[in-house]
């Protein structure tokens, strides 16, 4: 198949064409707005629903049992021995005793809808009716690195473009001064962010706000030991090189990303640094997030964020949410997790509606996997009241909002003991190939050809899951 958008030889018979008549930089940028463009916007190919995603990112795997999937039976059972349907292989000495660990805080129905959500967030039962619950979505790894690789860009064992930069690479930015694809706060691995084959243009822009507003966001947005006049003559020498490196060869995607990158970053400094100055929000603004409340003011400022850039125009913003993977006292770590995400990502929610972005802008909420409904004790000899939960799999909540999705909406069943999907499976190719048909882009199409064959983020599957689309 051909790639979407299709990369051909013109971009360099224009910088061979530019070189030659001695244009200057002035010449590269208005040659950026067009279609050799990689982040030139890109019309969808089918009818689309969503504009651009926030993706945010509980990492650690979120229990779904504590928090939206409650189980009568492991309630009952709890801190008795059950005959779970887990393979022989799965067990190992911290959870092989199988004892069924129920929540101590309610899940209770929500709004009209009757979504079910924990106590634990308040903030996010309030706006219940805004959700679209899918309860059974499973992935094919039980280990934080190969199942968030996979979650990000759709396999476990190798760098492939993540979910961000294939939307950045199908849809390209609405704001030429800014990057398709930026990530708030993201951990150490590069790969969930990374473009891999892709060009370079669409890997993801990491921020990390400082606890000093006087830090920088954004690593290298500013050099202060050069004046604006310097800086720009640097740069159209640094230009020029590189588009005579690119004229030399038949074909280089990254370095022709790297260039196109370059620009952007240039034009980066000015528009940025205004997008992450939060200070000029409204009070009520800053409180409807959590900003200033200890607990909640990490996460209430990258959320905050995250609607000033997709607002901005940045198609693919993820936020990153760390604490979920709670192997030990679960009970009295859970809530932690809670407090410090439920007041922002609701914030977040209400903000959009507000605003009337919402409809636009696709939401979605999840961690990488899910947590057992037996316990795991770590010590051998704790009380089950300070066991915490292993991870798995098999089953575990993402809900979305926004973007085309219904409200109000539970889809998918799992078993009694809270494990395996028996209704409404939803793999996560298929959760892929759904976000991407929200924008209006077809998953088997949207394809980059690389060592003979067409790679794509679905891989070899994936099904759109129509029932959720209103």
């Amino acid at each position: 198949m051909t790639p979407l958008p299709p990369h051909t030889m013109i971009s360099r018979r224009a910088w061979l064409l530019q070189t030659s008549a001695g244009f200057g930089a002035l010449a590269l940028h208005g040659l950026l707005q067009g279609a050799t463009n990689p982040l030139a916007q890109h019309p969808p190919k089918m009818t689309a629903k969503a504009k651009r995603v926030i993706f945010l990112y509980m990492a650690g795997g979120p229990s779904q049992m504590d928090l939206f999937d409650p189980k009568p039976l492991i309630q009952q059972k709890h801190g008795q021995s059950v005959s779970a349907p887990l393979p022989e292989r799965e067990k190992h000495e911290s959870t092989k005793k199988l004892l069924a660990l129920g929540t101590n805080i309610p899940v209770r129905p929500r709004g009209q809808s009757g979504v079910t959500i924990s106590d634990l967030l308040p903030h996010t039962a309030a706006i219940a009716d805004e959700l679209c619950l899918l309860r059974a979505v499973h992935a094919d790894n039980n280990q934080h690195g190969p199942a968030a690789l996979q979650f990000h860009t759709g396999v476990t064992a190798e760098a492939r473009p993540s979910m961000g930069s294939w939307i950045s690479y199908g849809l390209g930015t609405e704001n030429q001064s800014l990057p398709g694809f930026l990530t708030i706060h993201p951990g150490i691995d590069t790969r969930l962010y990374g473009s891999s084959f892709l060009p370079a243009a669409h890997q993801g822009t990491p921020v990390i706000l400082p606890a000093k507003e006087s830090d920088p966001a954004i690593d290298f947005l500013t050099d202060a030991t050069t004046d604006s006049t310097t800086q720009r003559r640097r740069f159209d020498f640094i230009q020029r090189m590189n588009r005579r490196l690119l004229a030399r060869d038949a074909s280089d995607v990254h370095l022709e990303g790297m260039i196109h990158s370059l620009e952007t970053a240039f034009r980066m400094q000015t528009a940025a640094p205004e997008l992450v100055d939060l200070s000029k929000e409204t009070e009520a603004t800053k409180k409807l997030y959590g900003i200033g409340n200890g607990a909640t003011d990490k996460n209430g400022r990258a959320c905050l964020l995250a609607r000033r850039l997709s607002e901005a125009g940045v198609r693919f913003v993820q936020v990153t949410m760390d604490g979920w993977d709670h192997h030990g006292d679960i009970r009295g770590a859970l809530p932690k997790s809670c407090a410090a995400a439920d007041q922002p990502c609701a914030g977040l929610i209400r903000d959009l509606k507000s605003r009337g972005l919402l409809d636009e802008t696709l939401v979605v909420w999840s961690g990488e996997f899910g947590r057992t409904p037996w316990s795991q004790d770590l010590s051998g000899t704790s009380p089950i009241e300070k066991h915490g939960r292993e991870h798995q799999p098999d089953s575990f909540c993402t809900w979305m909002a926004g973007g085309g999705v219904k409200g109000g909406l539970v889809h998918g069943e799992t078993d009694e003991f809270g494990y395996r999907p028996v209704a409404g499976k939803v793999h996560l190719h298929d959760l892929h190939a759904t976000i991407l048909h929200l924008l209006g882009l077809d998953h088997e199409r949207l394809t980059w050809r690389k060592l003979g064959r067409d790679y794509r983020l679905t891989d070899i599957s994936g099904e759109v899951v129509r029932e959720i689309i209103a």
